[in-house]
Protein backbone atom coordinates (compact mmCIF):
# COMPACT_ATOMS: atom_id res chain seq x y z
CA UNK A 1 0.00 0.00 0.00
CA UNK A 2 2.94 2.03 0.50
CA UNK A 3 4.47 1.92 -2.63
CA UNK A 4 0.67 2.57 -4.15
CA UNK A 5 0.69 5.59 -2.22
CA UNK A 6 3.93 6.48 -3.43
CA UNK A 7 3.34 6.08 -7.00
CA UNK A 8 0.89 8.72 -6.73
CA UNK A 9 2.90 11.48 -5.57
CA UNK A 10 2.44 14.63 -8.52
CA UNK A 11 -0.62 12.59 -9.89
CA UNK A 12 -4.02 13.91 -9.90
CA UNK A 13 -6.56 12.10 -8.06
CA UNK A 14 -8.90 10.74 -10.71
CA UNK A 15 -12.07 9.39 -8.74
CA UNK A 16 -13.69 9.37 -5.27
CA UNK A 17 -13.06 6.26 -3.35
CA UNK A 18 -15.97 4.42 -2.48
CA UNK A 19 -17.34 1.92 -0.27
CA UNK A 20 -19.53 -0.42 -2.06
CA UNK A 21 -23.08 -0.86 0.14
CA UNK A 22 -25.79 -3.55 -1.51
CA UNK A 23 -27.63 -6.06 -0.55
CA UNK A 24 -26.44 -10.27 -0.83
CA UNK A 25 -29.00 -10.78 -2.75
CA UNK A 26 -27.23 -8.02 -5.35
CA UNK A 27 -24.18 -9.63 -5.54
CA UNK A 28 -24.38 -10.12 -9.03
CA UNK A 29 -24.77 -7.00 -10.04
CA UNK A 30 -22.20 -5.25 -7.17
CA UNK A 31 -19.56 -7.86 -8.43
CA UNK A 32 -20.18 -6.39 -12.04
CA UNK A 33 -20.05 -2.80 -11.24
CA UNK A 34 -17.22 -3.65 -8.82
CA UNK A 35 -15.04 -5.04 -11.60
CA UNK A 36 -15.36 -2.58 -13.78
CA UNK A 37 -15.38 0.42 -11.67
CA UNK A 38 -11.68 -1.45 -10.38
CA UNK A 39 -10.79 -1.59 -13.66
CA UNK A 40 -11.70 2.65 -14.41
CA UNK A 41 -9.56 3.39 -11.68
CA UNK A 42 -11.82 3.72 -9.11
CA UNK A 43 -10.60 2.47 -5.62
CA UNK A 44 -13.60 0.17 -3.73
CA UNK A 45 -14.20 -1.44 -0.56
CA UNK A 46 -16.03 -4.50 -1.73
CA UNK A 47 -17.61 -7.23 1.07
CA UNK A 48 -16.51 -10.27 -0.24
CA UNK A 49 -12.73 -8.97 -1.28
CA UNK A 50 -12.35 -6.38 1.64
CA UNK A 51 -12.85 -8.67 4.80
CA UNK A 52 -10.75 -10.69 6.39
CA UNK A 53 -10.90 -13.53 8.24
CA UNK A 54 -11.43 -12.22 12.19
CA UNK A 55 -12.78 -8.86 10.95
CA UNK A 56 -16.00 -7.61 13.30
CA UNK A 57 -18.00 -7.13 11.11
CA UNK A 58 -20.27 -3.86 11.93
CA UNK A 59 -16.82 -2.09 13.35
CA UNK A 60 -14.63 -2.87 9.79
CA UNK A 61 -17.92 -1.89 8.06
CA UNK A 62 -18.10 1.75 10.25
CA UNK A 63 -14.17 2.25 9.93
CA UNK A 64 -13.99 1.33 5.92
CA UNK A 65 -16.98 3.51 5.33
CA UNK A 66 -15.74 6.95 8.06
CA UNK A 67 -12.66 5.97 5.62
CA UNK A 68 -13.34 6.09 1.76
CA UNK A 69 -14.88 9.31 0.32
CA UNK A 70 -18.45 8.07 -0.59
CA UNK A 71 -20.89 5.34 0.34
CA UNK A 72 -21.98 3.74 -3.14
CA UNK A 73 -25.40 2.77 -2.49
CA UNK A 74 -26.71 0.14 -4.39
CA UNK A 75 -31.06 1.02 -3.83
CA UNK A 76 -33.14 -2.55 -4.63
CA UNK A 77 -36.30 -4.23 -3.29
CA UNK A 78 -33.87 -6.39 -1.39
CA UNK A 79 -31.50 -3.15 -0.22
CA UNK A 80 -34.52 -1.22 1.20
CA UNK A 81 -35.56 -4.39 3.47
CA UNK A 82 -31.96 -4.86 4.45
CA UNK A 83 -30.52 -3.89 8.24
CA UNK A 84 -27.40 -3.87 7.12
CA UNK A 85 -27.72 -1.56 4.04
CA UNK A 86 -29.98 0.85 6.51
CA UNK A 87 -26.74 0.65 9.07
CA UNK A 88 -24.68 1.44 6.20
CA UNK A 89 -26.89 4.88 5.42
CA UNK A 90 -27.03 5.59 9.01
CA UNK A 91 -22.58 5.84 9.31
CA UNK A 92 -22.62 7.63 5.95
CA UNK A 93 -25.32 10.05 6.90
CA UNK A 94 -23.05 10.41 10.39
CA UNK A 95 -20.53 11.03 8.33
CA UNK A 96 -21.89 13.56 6.03
CA UNK A 97 -23.18 15.57 9.68
CA UNK A 98 -19.63 16.00 10.56
CA UNK A 99 -19.56 18.69 7.92
CA UNK A 100 -18.57 16.16 5.16
CA UNK A 101 -18.94 16.90 1.45
CA UNK A 102 -21.88 14.11 0.46
CA UNK A 103 -21.66 10.72 1.10
CA UNK A 104 -24.31 8.81 -0.49
CA UNK A 105 -24.04 7.89 -4.32
CA UNK A 106 -27.66 6.11 -4.90
CA UNK A 107 -27.98 3.96 -7.78
CA UNK A 108 -31.19 1.87 -7.77
CA UNK A 109 -31.66 -1.23 -9.64
CA UNK A 110 -35.42 -0.82 -10.06
CA UNK A 111 -38.25 1.30 -8.40
CA UNK A 112 -38.76 -0.37 -4.89
CA UNK A 113 -36.98 3.00 -3.57
CA UNK A 114 -39.35 5.20 -5.47
CA UNK A 115 -42.30 3.53 -3.62
CA UNK A 116 -40.65 2.61 -0.52
CA UNK A 117 -42.05 3.86 2.82
CA UNK A 118 -39.06 3.14 5.41
CA UNK A 119 -37.87 5.92 6.49
CA UNK A 120 -34.02 6.22 5.88
CA UNK A 121 -34.95 5.45 1.92
CA UNK A 122 -37.81 7.72 1.38
CA UNK A 123 -35.27 10.58 2.95
CA UNK A 124 -33.02 9.03 -0.19
CA UNK A 125 -35.52 9.60 -2.42
CA UNK A 126 -36.61 12.70 -2.02
CA UNK A 127 -33.21 13.97 -0.99
CA UNK A 128 -30.54 12.77 -3.49
CA UNK A 129 -30.34 12.25 -7.08
CA UNK A 130 -30.43 8.47 -7.92
CA UNK A 131 -28.05 7.12 -10.98
CA UNK A 132 -30.56 4.66 -12.65
CA UNK A 133 -29.24 0.90 -13.38
CA UNK A 134 -32.46 -0.58 -13.59
CA UNK A 135 -31.55 -1.78 -17.13
CA UNK A 136 -28.35 -2.94 -16.29
CA UNK A 137 -28.78 -6.70 -17.98
CA UNK A 138 -29.04 -4.46 -21.43
CA UNK A 139 -25.28 -3.83 -22.09
CA UNK A 140 -25.51 -0.40 -23.82
CA UNK A 141 -28.00 0.46 -20.70
CA UNK A 142 -25.51 -0.55 -18.59
CA UNK A 143 -22.17 0.86 -19.61
CA UNK A 144 -24.51 4.79 -19.95
CA UNK A 145 -25.41 3.89 -16.90
CA UNK A 146 -21.53 3.76 -15.66
CA UNK A 147 -19.96 6.36 -17.80
CA UNK A 148 -22.68 9.02 -16.09
CA UNK A 149 -21.51 7.03 -12.83
CA UNK A 150 -17.94 7.77 -13.64
CA UNK A 151 -18.40 11.35 -14.29
CA UNK A 152 -20.33 11.88 -11.30
CA UNK A 153 -17.45 10.20 -9.02
CA UNK A 154 -14.94 12.49 -10.51
CA UNK A 155 -13.83 15.42 -7.96
CA UNK A 156 -15.24 18.44 -8.95
CA UNK A 157 -11.51 20.60 -8.57
CA UNK A 158 -8.91 17.43 -9.45
CA UNK A 159 -6.48 16.83 -6.70
CA UNK A 160 -3.04 16.88 -6.33
CA UNK A 161 -1.46 13.76 -3.80
CA UNK A 162 1.25 14.87 -2.50
CA UNK A 163 3.05 13.19 0.57
CA UNK A 164 1.50 15.41 3.25
CA UNK A 165 -1.93 13.15 2.45
CA UNK A 166 -0.09 9.98 2.61
CA UNK A 167 -1.45 9.65 6.56
CA UNK A 168 -4.60 8.97 4.43
CA UNK A 169 -3.04 5.85 3.18
CA UNK A 170 -1.27 4.95 5.87
CA UNK A 171 -4.81 4.36 6.99
CA UNK A 172 -5.85 2.76 4.02
CA UNK A 173 -2.68 0.16 4.07
CA UNK A 174 -3.96 -1.70 6.90
CA UNK A 175 -7.41 -2.78 5.47
CA UNK A 176 -5.55 -4.37 2.00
Amino acid sequence: MIEYARSLVGRAIEYYTCFMSYSSQDHVFAERLYIDLQAKGVRCWFAPHDMKTGDIIRDRIDQSIRLYDKLLLVLSQHSVQSKWVRFEVEAALDKECEGKPPVLFPVRLDDAVLNSSTSWAAHIQRSRHITDFSQWKQHDDYQRALTRLLRHLQPDTTVSFSPQSASQSEKLKDYY
